[in-house]
């Protein structure tokens, strides 16, 4: 790709580079109609995955619940993820890294529009307030260890593992050349093992048979992600971050 060769020159070194600067313009454009159409489109379908119950008498879940809490928690995480792919889109200088985040950054934009969808639907706030997944244990928790997800925490906590901090953030989107590659698989790596248990549970938990697909999807799909980013870090003599 021309986005190793144009590092190399300033801008009005030849009429090559002088085409460089509306390329990133032309790519931020097409990135924020992708993102309006995925957001749109997850959306919609949120809506429409609730549909065929409303004449069906089926309750409506209810603050605290696990539904409600996956939705509201897993909305905010995939937002960081979809800040952090659009970074690395703009600044990664491996093909294969700026197409993984394109996968990441679209995937996860349809995603939140479906969560968001039902919350508006159940008539939920977007976001969590007074923590993070303190749903996990709110129905089914006694005392018991039945797995991964099941016995992950005790009680909401006030960071989800594997967020990545507002220093993780800045330091993202101020690096440059090969270092944003290897940062930002670093960091979403860490950011799908440490999202894995919420899907986990939510996927065995959850009422909504819409939920639970949803949640069986992103194990799937993050499970495959992450075999992928290890992969490419091990190519590129870097290691995983520890979970924080």
């Amino acid at each position: 790709m021309a986005s190793s060769a144009d590092t190399g020159h300033g801008p009005e070194t030849d009429s090559v580079d002088e085409a460089t600067p509306a390329r990133p313009s032309q790519r931020t454009a097409l990135l924020v109609i992708g993102l309006i159409g995925a957001i749109a489109l997850g959306f919609a379908l949120g809506f429409l995955a609730r549909l065929p119950l409303e004449d069906s008498g089926t309750p409506v879940p209810e603050a605290g619940s696990v539904d409600v809490g996956f939705a509201q928690d897993m909305s905010v995480h995939h937002s960081q993820a979809v800040e952090m792919s659009a970074i690395a889109l703009a600044g990664a200088t491996d093909p294969a890294v700026r197409s993984l985040a394109y996968d990441i950054l679209t995937t996860q934009q349809n995603q939140l529009g479906q969560m968001q969808g039902w919350l508006a639907l159940w008539d939920q706030p977007a976001l969590p307030s007074g923590g993070y997944m303190g749903w996990m244990e709110s129905e089914h928790s006694d005392g018991h260890t039945h797995g991964t997800a099941e016995n992950t925490h005790m009680g909401s906590m006030s960071k989800m593992p594997g967020m990545a901090s507002s220093e993780d953030m800045a330091a993202l989107r101020q690096a440059t050349g090969p270092a944003v590659d290897v940062l930002y698989l670093q960091l979403m790596l860490r950011h799908h093992q440490g999202g894995l248990p919420m899907m986990e549970y939510a996927a065995q938990h959850a009422s909504e048979d819409a939920v639970r697909g949803l949640a069986q999807t992103m194990v799937d799909t993050q499970q495959s992600e992450a075999t992928v980013m290890t992969n490419m870090l091990t190519a590129k003599g870097a290691a995983p971050l520890p979970m924080n």
